[in-house]
């Protein structure tokens, strides 16, 4: 829009879309308002959301506004009016007691229409959905609620999705070196870490692990080569009932030893937490199966770990806290929304699809997950409580477990680059608005979402040590930094690989139907395959976790911003730097990644999205 007039500074626009006479009311999604003045000022107008109605919607101008410094009148009354709207559409709601609260909503049509998912995504993730489960349909097993009788059977059903990786796992699922490779590079790199004192209710003596006196556990422990998994976090959870049958949980301890040639072996295997006859320790020297069978039940078990606390706790329910706080206090023209927004893309309907389709009563993974039962909120509320700020910035979380310089650790390799690039360029973006901490101190809609996020994501609990409220401009670097982080880096490395490490079912069991064995030496082969799920349950849950690692078409990488919400010369220029670094971090992982056996590709900047939308 040209103005020829002169009318002084612009503050704010209004669109009125008033319906032809005869035609129906048809629905606009405006990107922006570009507004020339006889002066040669350029004002700029960010809208992008959709306007379905004939009233009047004002909007105020964005470039190089600090709206905690804005004094005017009618910019202060159009912020009110936008976030008072804001408030009825994305209303708080306790999904259940002791988790993060969530956005209320009845079904994906009460969304508001900004944050639905486009035509393509909803096509593309129904046919997803669709064509994983009619295949098992036909082959009429996806209500077959018998036992396996041999691998080949699985297999079978396996091939029919395949991927490179995939065919790795099944390949190699047995061998130790895998094992422990797959707590460094697999879907849950969160658990391990350094042991400098075993645990009081794990047991091992030198002479266990290390025969004919090798070795000692003190000496190795010193020289940094000996770690810890302990899925503590599952003891006493009840587990499910599946096809009318009592399943299994364990809530393990494994000690793995680091190699002089680099590889991360396990060494013990305690599969309950407290220690008696019946809770053998087993080690690699026992009988095949006697071995497998315990590494079977600690991957059951770190599929629930790592389904509900790494993956849906630790990146959905948080960047839906993140988001929802972000557009109930926010204004469009706040230098934090704008920075913020692409990272909330589609996060709200994939999460209440979450809800609706995994984890409510008739959901799949209250069907047919050994923790989907009573377990799955118990699981998430002990996640919650034991949660710690230092474990979401992956420099401290990767500094307090011990792990700087354990070898082949591509996803502490890779995602501390990450971070330091997202981190140079929230520096940049923030510092650019904030000039010192009285300008932080000062924004009440920056301090109200801060304050949001730690009532209704933390639940007002101080020993997370989530801020409370912003007194820094660092302090607000770093969170920012990690929610940024969290939505598209850490995301990825525990998403997208799931049908990669979880398609075989044997390496990554969703529930086991036997208890453990109480002593050596009497597993078998077919003792194994009558433990692990029935046909049914391994195949939704085959399907589940191939809906879950599909990418739609529509995917925004990280730093791709198809949205221009900032128009401020400086804060482009910091886009464009942001995208450069992230080029150059995928180029060095693409060639690093030429020399592995298995390519390490979940924190690829090219192949990582935006936000939470999947």
């Amino acid at each position: 829009i040209s103005c020829p007039v002169s009318i002084g500074k612009l503050v704010l626009i209004e669109l009125d879309k008033q319906p032809l006479p005869l035609f129906p009311e048809d629905s606009w999604f405006p990107a922006k308002v570009e507004v020339k003045s006889p002066e040669g000022d350029t004002y700029n107008f960010p809208i992008y959301r959709w306007i379905t109605d004939s009233k009047v919607h004002r909007f105020q101008e964005g470039t190089a506004l600090r709206v905690f410094e804005d004094k005017h009148h009618l910019g202060r009354y159009s912020r009110q009016q936008e976030l008072g709207q804001r408030e009825k559409d994305y209303r708080w709601h306790v999904y259940a007691e002791g988790i993060p609260h969530c956005m209320k909503s009845t079904d994906p049509l009460s969304l508001p229409c900004e944050i639905r998912f486009s035509f393509t995504k909803t096509t593309e993730f129904l046919y997803t959905a669709a064509t994983g489960l009619t295949e098992l349909q036909l082959k009429g097993l996806a209500d077959c609620k018998k036992n396996w009788t041999n691998i080949d059977d699985i297999n079978r059903v396996f091939c029919s999705k395949r991927t490179d990786i995939s065919d790795y796992v099944q390949e190699h699922w047995k061998e130790d070196a895998f094992f422990g490779y797959q707590y460094l590079n697999g879907l849950n790199p969160m658990l391990i870490r350094r042991c400098s004192a075993l645990p009081d209710n794990f047991p091992v003596t030198d002479d266990m692990v290390f025969r004919h006196g090798q070795g000692s556990l003190r000496n190795e422990m010193e020289k940094g080569n000996i770690f810890l998994c302990d899925y503590k976090l599952l003891d006493g959870v009840k587990a499910n009932t599946i096809n009318g049958k009592k399943q299994y949980l364990m809530a393990p301890l494994v000690l793995f030893h680091k190699t002089p040639d680099d590889k991360l072996m396990p060494i013990a295997i305690q599969l309950k937490q407290t220690p008696a006859d019946d809770n053998p320790i087993f080690f690699p020297t026992d009988s095949e199966y006697d071995w497998l069978m315990a590494k079977i039940f600690v991957r059951s078990a770190d599929f629930s770990e790592h389904q509900l606390n790494v993956h849906l706790l630790r990146t959905h329910l948080l960047a839906e806290v993140f988001a929802v706080s972000l557009l109930r206090n926010v204004p469009m023209v706040h230098p934090l929304y704008k920075l913020l927004i692409p990272h909330t893309r589609y996060t709200l309907q994939i999460n209440y699809l979450a809800r609706s389709l995994l984890i409510s009563e008739t959901g799949v993974f209250k069907q047919f997950a050994a923790s989907g039962g009573e377990g799955l909120i118990t699981i998430l509320k002990r996640s919650l409580s034991s949660m710690t700020y230092s474990s979401l910035c992956i420099p401290e979380d990767i500094a307090e477990r011990g792990l700087e310089a354990v070898p082949n650790f591509y996803y502490r390799d890779d995602g501390l680059k990450l971070w330091d690039i997202i981190q140079r360029f929230v520096q940049g973006v923030l510092s650019f608005y904030y000039k010192n901490d009285a300008e932080v101190q000062e924004d009440s809609e920056l301090q109200k979402w801060i304050s949001d996020i730690f009532e209704h994501g933390f639940l007002s609990q101080a020993c997370t040590g989530i801020p409370q409220s912003f007194t820094t401009v660092v302090e607000l670097v770093k969170f920012v930094t990690m929610v940024i982080f969290t939505c598209s880096g850490q995301h990825s490395a525990v998403n997208t690989g799931q049908y990669d490490y979880d398609g075989w079912m044997p390496n990554t069991p969703i529930s086991l139907q036997l208890p453990p064995p109480t002593t050596k030496g009497k597993t078998s082969k077919a003792m194994m395959l009558q433990t692990f799920p029935d046909v049914n349950t391994t195949v939704h849950g085959m399907a589940t976790v191939w809906l879950l690692s599909k990418q739609s078409s529509d995917f925004v990488p990280l730093g791709q911003y198809p949205e221009d919400h900032f128009s401020e010369e400086i804060p482009c220029k910091l886009i464009k730097d942001f995208q450069a670094k992230l080029e150059g971090l995928s180029v060095v992982i693409k060639a690093r990644n030429k020399s592995l056996e298995v390519p390490y590709t979940y924190m690829d900047p090219t192949a990582l999205e935006n936000s939470v939308a999947i």
